[in-house]
């Protein structure tokens, strides 16, 4: 009797045990994901060359959009500034030029005009007398030609005075005048260029944010091009998870979960998940078969805290349970 006890307990315990068993195979695995704090990160540079003469935040510092960071000297640049000034003076002075006559020069057309004038009717009149003579036969046909010449020669000698005066007025022709006109906006032009290379003496903060390095030293000359400030925009963070993509589920943009920050004391954040972009070949696989039949790409998964968190900086660890399957 006590065997039969004893075989029908251990054959319960062997069934609860096979139960328990069973549910746990049946159970997702969990396992544990790393990611970063990561933030909008922008490198500061100078379109133009130029020596630091003065630079007015350091490592650490938050700054403004528009905050004046530094500024650079440019000699060279300041000369550029001035001839092109001189250029443009010219030019304008060239373009006045072209469309104005000066007063003299109209009134002595004006003085030539009424001279061809009187002229005209000088020779007109001596060549209508001519005529009427010529007709009566009291008169010699070389008299009569000399004072039709003398006529016609009146007539073209009027005619050219009045261009002349209407040259005068009207200044230079019309295609002098577009090129006076185009000299002048080349010249305003390359004004332009070189005064926003002189802006560029100023550097101004593109974010607000906080300054993560300076390179900039004052006394030291500069490339275009070099960074001489890295600004992070703590406003903007989010998190980065690799995340192979048979793990991926039914995620989808939009979903939330839970991490966890370790050097915020293991504080919980909710998140919610905003990219889920393929990586390069470059990125991890695992093949799913021996002969390596095909691979399973990682993905980068990025989510961003659905409230604000303070303390959050780039780099930081990050972490949270995930369902393998």
């Amino acid at each position: 009797m006590h065997k039969k006890r004893l075989s029908l307990i251990i054959a319960i315990i062997a069934v609860i045990a096979l139960v328990i068993i069973i549910y746990l195979a049946n159970q997702p695995s969990t396992i544990i994901l790393q990611g970063e704090v990561e933030s909008n990160r922008v490198d500061v540079a100078a379109r133009v060359q130029g020596r630091v003469i003065q630079f007015n935040y350091d490592v650490g510092d938050d700054v403004k959009q528009g905050d004046t960071l530094l500024t650079l000297s440019s000699p060279a640049l300041l000369a550029q500034l001035t001839t092109a000034e001189a250029q443009l003076k010219v030019a304008m002075a060239s373009r006045d030029n072209t469309y104005s006559t000066r007063p003299e020069t109209i009134d002595v057309q004006k003085a030539q005009l009424d001279k061809a004038k009187s002229d005209l009717v000088l020779a007109q009149t001596s060549y209508e007398r001519i005529d009427r003579l010529a007709k009566n036969g009291t008169v010699s046909k070389q008299s009569y030609d000399e004072s039709f010449n003398q006529y016609q020669a009146a007539i073209k000698a009027h005619e050219a005075a009045k261009a002349n005066l209407e040259l005068a007025e009207n200044g230079s022709s019309i295609e002098q005048k577009k090129l006076a006109d185009a000299q002048v906006e080349q010249s305003e032009a390359a004004l332009s260029q070189v005064k926003a290379d002189v802006n560029e003496l100023t550097l101004v903060s593109p974010i607000s944010g906080q300054i993560t390095t300076r390179v900039a030293e004052t006394g030291q000359l500069y490339s275009p091009g070099t960074p001489l400030y890295s600004i992070i925009d703590l406003n903007d963070i989010w998190f980065t998870f690799n995340i192979r993509e048979d793990l991926l589920g039914n995620l989808k943009v939009g979903d939330t979960f839970q991490v966890k920050v370790p050097a915020l004391n293991n504080q919980i954040i909710d998140v919610k998940v905003t990219v889920l972009n393929a990586l390069g070949q470059y990125a991890n696989w695992q093949a799913t078969k021996a002969t390596g039949d095909f691979d399973l790409k990682t993905f980068e998964m990025r989510a961003k805290p659905i409230n604000k968190v303070s303390g959050l900086r780039p780099g930081m660890s990050v972490t949270t349970k995930w369902q393998s399957h």
